[in-house]
């Protein structure tokens, strides 16, 4: 049972982490977006995109780092890297099995795994909708049209 609430206060504490970088991430797009940097043409979408895939990226591996260091807490491994890695592979779900912890800790592996499933489908969801408000600012300027920023869309009703 003990086992079970920590892995619930790590997976909170992660997705508070990934809620930050999918927020960061996001905002620094729309800031671009107001300030007309981004949204018009093709390859400043591109390093726009790129610019958020490595915001998620850094939120990831900050996940990754807050479950190893649940597991250096619980005394499972005698190394940080060690234990990143085995958050690594329990995070992205590839489930190797190299390194398997205690009995007592065995359930953390599951519960990283879900907490790193979440987190990947709350950034692809980020992904898809900046993609898609890009590519949209970018198909109404080809057509001539003026583009009302989020700001200017937030102001109008």
């Amino acid at each position: 049972m003990t086992t079970m609430l920590i892995g619930f206060a790590v997976t909170l504490g992660a997705l508070v982490v990934e809620g930050m970088a999918v927020t960061v991430g996001v905002e620094a797009i729309s800031i671009l977006i107001a300030k007309r940097l981004v949204g018009i043409q093709l390859w400043r979408n591109g390093a726009a995109t790129l610019l958020l895939i490595m915001t998620l990226l850094i939120g990831h591996l900050t996940q990754m780092a807050l479950w190893a260091a649940a597991f250096m807490a619980a005394g499972e491994f005698e190394t940080f890297a060690v234990a990143f890695y085995h958050s690594a592979v329990n995070y992205t779900t590839l489930g190797y099995g190299d390194i398997v912890m205690a009995e007592e800790w065995r359930l953390l592996g599951p519960q990283e795994a879900v907490s790193g499933t979440l987190a990947f489908g709350w950034s692809t969801a980020a992904l898809v909708t900046i993609v898609i408000r890009l590519n949209r600012y970018r198909h109404h300027a080809d057509a001539g049209e003026r583009v009302l920023t989020p700001e200017e869309t937030r102001g109008s009703s």
